[in-house]
């Protein structure tokens, strides 16, 4: 048996194609990244430092976490550094403090603090602006600044609520986060399971994955198999049953695609306001309604959402995006959380900024719009959207 022309026999690693289509070329790259702790070593090593130095320094940059802070307190450093010089070691806070304040002078800017103040103010520093009107209200007043609360801030200073919020606007495009920029894991790139195009005023759904080779075969073991010459008995058993299992994983990937295809043709019909109109008007979904449409369990179309994603006309879009609750209208149709939280969206963004909306107010708007919602449920998706309360997000 000649097993190398059995094994590649029908073998395509890019799939087949018919003559005149071109073939598209992906060469994957790979970049080596350099985290937030290789980027803060390459900067402690330019410094003159002795070994001693080095040591406490290496021992401040592995206590700092991924957003950039120092994530021990000083007593915890002196103690490990001690512990790897020796017994004989005896080191010394300020010498900790020192090297400490070396670091902080390290890029990205604000590294190294033990907290978003000192963060702030070092950021603010490296700006040349210590002393300025918004490196006194950091240093000073910082939780007034976290509670907006601009006119306690002006009666200290003798000056006006409008000057209070005009240094605010200048700390708030200051970096929260330093050492994020550094992070490990560079940008995710999402190639769609799904796509979703208008055709001839009808949506229709294809799968995406035209480009890969698809599973079959291979018609020299099925000779193998049929050649009741050469082989039988356990020989013969034994290829019938690899037969038979590659079979039924071909059969059962074909079923998971025809099935995924299923749920997204319905998803299209139950969601077709969204596709032409946006997310306000994305209607309630759940799980086992496809499922009772598709006549399989719950679960599997669970799986089948898991991870999967959906080129639209309206973007991209993971599977489970569009399975949510919703409310009753007035009209008798529904609308979905997620369309909900859309309409909260955009009432926060039309608002006046000097008189913005509260809760109370938003639910008002959304009842008189139909949707059915109480104040609390408000609150609760506000926080969900990351969108600061009515007297956070005044301005003067």
């Amino acid at each position: 048996m000649d097993w190398e022309e059995v094994l590649l026999d029908d073998f395509d690693p890019g799939g087949r194609r018919e003559e005149h289509e071109e073939r598209e070329s992906f060469t994957p790259t790979v970049t080596a990244t350099r985290s937030l702790w290789d980027h803060l070593h390459d900067q402690l090593n330019l410094l003159r430092l002795d070994e001693r130095q080095v040591l406490i320094g290496e021992e401040i940059i592995g206590n700092i976490n991924r957003e950039g802070f120092l994530s021990c307190a000083p007593d915890r450093i002196i103690e490990a550094a001690e512990t790897r010089l020796g017994d004989a070691a005896d080191v010394r806070r300020d010498e900790v403090e020192e090297i400490l304040a070396g670091v902080q002078a390290f890029e990205p800017s604000g590294i190294g603090a033990r907290d978003l103040r000192e963060s702030l103010l070092l950021q603010l520093r490296d700006r040349g602006r210590e002393g300025s009107l918004p490196f006194r209200i950091v240093h000073d007043h910082f939780r007034q600044l976290a509670e907006h609360r601009w006119s306690d801030v002006a009666q200290e200073y003798g000056i006006t609520p409008r000057e209070v919020q005009e240094a605010a606007d200048e700390i708030a495009t200051l970096d929260p986060k330093p050492g994020l920029k550094y992070a490990d894991g560079s940008d995710a790139y999402v190639i769609p399971d799904l796509t979703v195009e208008r055709v001839d005023g009808r949506y229709v759904v294809s799968h995406s994955d035209t480009s890969l080779p698809r599973l079959k075969l291979s018609p020299t073991y099925r000779k193998i198999a049929a050649d009741r010459a050469r082989f039988d008995g356990e020989n013969r058993t034994f290829i019938s049953e690899r037969l038979n299992s590659a079979q039924w994983l071909i059969q059962a990937i074909e079923q998971r695609r025809q099935t995924m295809l299923s749920a997204m043709d319905f998803i299209v019909e139950r969601q077709r306001e969204f596709l032409e109109k946006g997310v306000e008007h994305l209607r309630p979904l759940k799980l086992r309604e496809v499922a009772r449409h598709l006549e399989v369990h719950e679960s599997t179309v669970s799986r089948i959402a898991n991870e999967k994603y959906v080129q639209t006309p309206r973007g991209l879009y993971p599977l489970k995006f569009f399975f949510s609750g919703g409310y009753a209208t007035d009209g008798g149709a529904d609308v979905s959380a997620r369309g909900v939280q859309a309409q909260i969206r955009k009432l926060v963004s039309e608002e006046d900024p000097r008189v913005p909306l509260n809760d109370h107010q938003i639910a008002d708007r959304l009842r008189r719009g139909g949707v059915k919602i109480a104040r609390r449920t408000v609150a609760k998706y506000r926080d969900r959207l990351g969108i600061l309360s009515a007297r956070m997000r005044k301005r003067l």
